[in-house]
């Protein structure tokens, strides 16, 4: 065999040893992966005794009694690879398509974590609302949530585990599809955080900047300042183009307490993922011809007039101001 013809026979072989590889990699990225926005469908029990952890299904709900009006039981929004669901889920999930279900088991560790018998401790009863002196009450305590267990003389057992530590979860899901949309997704993750899906839409907004200007390292050295010193940073305004997602306040997101102790976080996260320049939340008030109840009976039904001005439109009306107040009190007399 020639030199050339060995050459050729060691690209061949190399060539078939990456083709493999090649595959591998493309079935490896093929399917949902990180980033990814989908809409999953589940339900989540406990492996034991079949207590109910979570659930998307409105049904599901209804029969074990946790039905909220408050809250909507439909498929979330997730993405993938950021810990919206357990680890074990998103596996599942990932490289898989639109349409998968399947049943995962989410071990306890991973879960609501293992159960602590060192978590369970003896405090004074006086550190406890009297309210909640009772077994089962669940309380605040140097800002650790925990369960009563018992409650003798003046001391109570209180069981800080998690009320699910320690038991093994499983999980029945679904992906119902992939969110492409940009506002669906926004919203999604606003459901998902606080349990409201307000109203939101994007717009590109040209908005003032003030921006750094970069020095002319060209200028004449006769008009620049002694080298020593630092020169005065210079900024000038330009328009510059932000997309903006405008969330609509509701009564709903403004009393909701996720939102109020962590919205910074909550719009910084949706403008990372959903990648938009800021958020503007904005109250919608539509207007209808009416004054305010009661507002023009509590100003004497003249809009707000001042004595003066009362006194020029009585004068416009050829009044008598006199006669007037004479009239009104022969009535009040009758």
């Amino acid at each position: 065999m020639t030199d050339e013809a060995e050459r050729e026979a060691e690209t061949a072989a190399d060539d078939a040893e990456e083709e493999p590889d090649a595959e591998a990699e493309a079935t490896q990225e093929s399917g949902l992966q990180d980033g990814d926005f989908v809409k999953i469908a589940y339900t989540a029990r406990t492996i034991e005794d079949g207590q109910l952890v979570d659930t998307t299904d409105q049904e599901v709900a209804e029969e074990e009694g946790v039905a909220d009006q408050e809250r909507e039981f439909a498929p979330r929004t997730i993405v993938v690879g950021e810990g919206h669901i357990f680890e074990a889920v998103e596996d599942a999930v990932r490289g898989n398509e639109v349409g998968t279900s399947d049943t995962v088991t989410v071990a306890a560790e991973e879960a609501f974590g293992e159960y602590d018998p060192d978590a369970v401790e003896t405090v004074s009863s006086e550190k406890i609302d009297e309210d909640d002196r009772y077994p089962g009450a669940q309380v605040q305590l140097d800002g650790r949530q925990g369960f009563v267990e018992t409650i003798v003389g003046g001391r109570a057992r209180v069981d800080f585990n998690h009320p699910l530590a320690g038991e093994d979860v499983e999980y029945d899901f679904e992906v119902i599809e992939e969110v492409d949309d940009r506002e669906q997704q926004a919203a999604g993750l606003f459901e998902m955080y606080i349990d409201v899906e307000p109203e939101v839409h994007i717009e590109v907004d040209e908005v003032e900047e003030e921006v750094l200007v970069e020095p002319d390292d060209d200028a004449d050295e006769d008009d620049s300042a002694d080298e020593s010193d630092e020169p005065e940073p210079e900024y000038e305004t330009e328009i510059v183009e932000k997309e903006t997602l405008y969330v609509e306040s509701t009564p709903q997101l403004t009393m909701n307490q996720q939102w109020m102790f962590s919205k910074q976080q909550i719009a910084q996260d949706v403008m990372d993922k959903v990648g938009v320049d800021r958020v503007i939340v904005q109250d919608i008030i539509d207007g209808s011809g009416m004054g305010m109840p009661g507002m023009m009976g509590g100003m004497g039904g003249m809009g707000g007039m001042g004595d003066g001005d009362l006194e020029d439109a009585l004068e416009d009306a050829d009044v008598d101001a006199d006669e007037l107040v004479e009239e009104l009190e022969a009535e009040t007399d009758e």
